[in-house]
């Protein structure tokens, strides 16, 4: 779970033209344009009206955003404005200005377009679950190397993703790892379904469970087995509420929220279950805020279960990501 920083929301609704300043009426509003012989502006200027505007509301990212809605507006996967025809297709105009305005409004651009990038895969996300971000492609690939190497030996790797969301380590775990056993659990029933549908439409095999991993009875068939358990949980304080609109308004507090005074109930829980499920030697990565990295560092040795406690930095450089291995029986006896 991430969660981003980023302006306050927008002023109170109004009625979005995605033209920039000096350009044409949208014809999608004014239909006397086409009657009058009104020219429509061209899509490349559509886009830049919607930059502009996607900038005032506060979108980290404007003229990205603007260019995915046009894409997505067109019916393409994505578009190169200078190879576009001046002229818009029919209809692209009033598609495209509801679009902008839902984005303007701070709606995820994942929610509206329906998908997101994820490493090499392209997954469906959907309102209720979280949407995957880029930050935890760092921890997919820790997991994915961890089960690489395990491969390499010539043992089938199995490996747990615990929080799985959309299932998007899980899946990336799966595919780039061809052949490893991979069980995504996650405790929101729009999760699992969203995983499991991800999962049909990659065409990549997962096991995936419904289930608490602050039960001590979840996965019990797999203890001890287990060569690379990874997690992205939730992990905010209760007093420490997203300003982000896109992460505050639209991603579930269940993914958002780790419970207890410091956030860290469900990491907590996460670090036990790891320490039960891994075999010997065995690899958690496990994601948390940077500010949390020491405690987490704590938390995971405290009772000797795992050892080599690390922090790994995301794509940033920040530290957002422990690393620690189940310790034999021998060195704990």
């Amino acid at each position: 779970m991430t969660a981003d920083s980023s302006p306050q929301p927008p002023p109170p609704s109004r009625q979005a033209s995605v033209t920039s300043a000096g350009a044409a009426d949208d014809v999608a509003r004014d239909p006397t344009a086409r009657a009058t012989g009104e020219s429509p502006p061209s899509v490349r200027r559509l886009v830049e009206g919607a930059t502009a505007l996607l900038a005032e509301a506060g979108v980290a990212s404007p003229r990205v955003d603007a260019t995915a809605l046009a894409a997505h507006a067109l019916g393409v996967e994505r578009v190169v404005l200078a190879l576009l025809p001046e002229a818009p297709p029919e209809g692209f105009q009033a598609r495209y200005a509801a679009l902008v305005e839902r984005r303007r409004q701070r709606e995820p651009l994942q929610h509206i377009v329906g998908t997101t990038g994820f490493r090499h895969l392209t997954l469906r996300v959907a309102p209720g679950v979280f949407v995957p971000r880029p930050e935890t492609e760092t921890v997919a690939q820790h997991a994915i190397d961890e089960a690489a190497r395990v491969a390499a030996t010539g043992v089938v790797p199995l490996v747990v993703d615990l929080c799985c969301g959309s299932g998007a380590v899980a899946l990336s775990v799966a595919d780039e790892v061809p052949g490893a056993h991979v069980v995504a659990v996650d405790l929101s029933a729009d999760a699992v379904a969203l995983t499991r549908r991800n999962s049909e439409e990659t065409g990549l095999a997962l096991r995936v469970e419904p289930g608490d991993v602050r039960d001590p009875g979840l996965l019990a068939d797999l203890a001890g087995t287990v060569d690379v358990v990874v997690a992205n949980p939730p992990y905010i304080p209760p007093d420490q509420v997203p300003v982000d609109p896109e992460v505050r308004d639209h991603d579930p507090d269940l993914a958002l929220y780790g419970g207890g005074a410091d956030g860290l109930e469900v990491p907590r829980a996460v670090i036990a279950a790891a320490a039960r499920l891994l075999r010997p030697g065995g690899l958690l990565v496990m994601e948390h805020a940077e500010v949390q990295a020491a405690a987490v560092r704590v938390m995971a040795c405290a009772d000797g279960a795992l050892v080599d406690a690390a922090t790994i930095t995301d794509l940033a450089g920040r530290p957002r990501a422990l690393l620690a291995r189940r310790a034999d029986a021998a060195a704990r006896a």
